[in-house]
């Protein structure tokens, strides 16, 4: 169980949205409930009171500049997990990874480097877990982007944004607040 104060630096993903909404039709339980749609770039990241403005300078300068468009092509099913690769952002998570080595993404469970990925259904019975991947399969290729990386904090009320990274302007971080 994730503890609170625990972050992660994420790429929220909105277009993805539909994906989770048609997972949680077949099985609400395989869809994490006030979590957006998403893909972590390094989770477990940093303890909230350990993140600043030098963390989030060495954050914001592993980041490229400009918007990274995205192509959702592909549906992968492992047990009860469904997801949807994330292949463009695979270097981007390298680059993150990189610059905290100490901050294993995922406690190490998955290697130094995973592959980034958007979490559709997670622990979904067999069937359900088909039914999902099916659907997941039906509704892509989805096109899309992002302009920024959100870094997110587990509160006592859910997960709530930090700072906002923008890449488009190539800025620092821009403002804190609700994640939505």
């Amino acid at each position: 169980m994730t503890q609170v104060g625990t972050t992660a630096v994420l790429a929220v993903l909105p277009d993805a949205e539909p994906l989770l909404e048609s997972a949680a039709r077949v099985d609400p339980r395989a869809v994490r409930p006030g979590v957006p749609a998403h893909a972590a770039l390094l989770y477990p990241w940093l303890a909230v009171d350990e993140v600043g403005e030098p963390e989030l300078r060495r954050l914001r300068g592993a980041l490229p500049a400009g918007r990274i468009p995205i192509q959702f092509a592909a549906v992968e099913r492992i047990g009860g997990f469904v997801g949807v690769p994330v292949p463009e952002m695979c270097g981007v998570a390298t680059a993150v990874r990189t610059a905290f080595p100490a901050q294993a993404p995922y406690g190490g469970r998955f290697g130094a480097d995973p592959p980034v990925h958007v979490t559709v259904a997670l622990d979904a019975e067999p069937e359900a877990a088909a039914a999902i991947t099916a659907r997941t399969a039906g509704r892509l290729p989805i096109l899309t982007g992002i302009d920024a990386l959100h870094v997110v904090a587990l509160t006592p009320t859910g997960w709530q944004a930090l700072a906002e990274l923008p890449l488009v302007d190539g800025g620092p971080f821009v403002s804190y607040g609700k994640l939505t």
